[in-house]
């Protein structure tokens, strides 16, 4: 079955600091994206994560955009891993904090809250 979810958006205030953290804790590359409302609306800077909008799962992407503030939003990200304490380890030493440390939640495997440079709450998981 295909995922409901096909698409994130993490709003962000620097967009540099923003990129280097979630590269550096989840070990990607987030690459330039082109503005979608360059001709119609404010501009907004869009750095996407990896991801095929043909496969399973979501694709998603940093935004800078103003009248967007970071930190206000009330929907959580889970990214998968692997083991999620791989990523955990990663966290405070690229500028974010750790809200939960890994924790079961039972036969759905493991979690991690933390939040990052920006003060937006995301989660880790994995069933390991």
């Amino acid at each position: 079955m295909m995922s409901k979810v096909v698409w994130f958006e993490i709003y962000v205030e620097d967009m540099d600091r923003a990129q280097q953290f979630y590269e550096t804790v989840l070990g990607v590359e987030l690459k330039d994206m082109t503005d979608p409302t360059e001709n119609d609306g404010p501009s907004m800077v869009m750095r996407g994560f990896p991801g095929d909008m043909e496969g399973y799962g979501a694709g998603g992407a940093l935004v800078k955009m103003a009248g967007f503030e970071s930190g206000k939003n009330s929907t959580l990200v889970y990214f998968g891993s692997q083991n999620c304490t791989t990523e955990e380890n990663r966290v405070v030493d690229a500028g974010g904090k750790i809200v939960q440390s890994k924790m079961a939640i039972g036969k759905h495997g493991f979690v991690t809250l933390c939040t990052d440079t920006e003060g937006n709450m995301f989660g880790l998981h994995s069933m390991e």
